[in-house]
């Protein structure tokens, strides 16, 4: 098993990823809003696999931090959709809500590995 199999923070940047992938499917988009908003959930993911494969304390955090900057292009993209009147306010808190806990979640580890 690797590392990053272990984070329970991994666990819920893929679902958020899922969830991200069937928003976009339904949704008719321009194929660069589309492919935007996916490359950033899937770039939470991976750079949280990434980071803990790293073996120093300041690599680890370089990635964590990459990866909570992506969870944060996610809200603006959304948040965006959301005022542009592709998605409804509910669906928005609700995905809001999910990337506001693997926010949160990403600070701690990014604080855990301060010097």
């Amino acid at each position: 098993m690797f590392d990053f199999e272990k984070l329970e923070v991994y666990h819920k940047a893929k679902v958020y990823h899922r969830q991200i992938s069937g928003l976009v499917l339904k949704l008719n988009l321009s194929a660069s809003e589309r492919d935007q908003l996916r490359r950033a959930s899937l770039s939470i993911v991976l750079n949280i696999a990434e980071g803990s494969g790293r073996f120093t304390k300041p690599d680890k955090r370089n990635f964590y931090v990459i990866a909570r900057g992506s969870v944060f292009e996610t809200v603006a993209i959304l948040e965006i959709f959301y005022e542009l009147g592709y998605i409804e306010k509910s669906t928005n808190q609700t995905f809001y809500h999910h990337a506001e806990e693997l926010s949160k979640m990403l600070f701690a580890m990014i604080k855990s590995l301060e010097k």
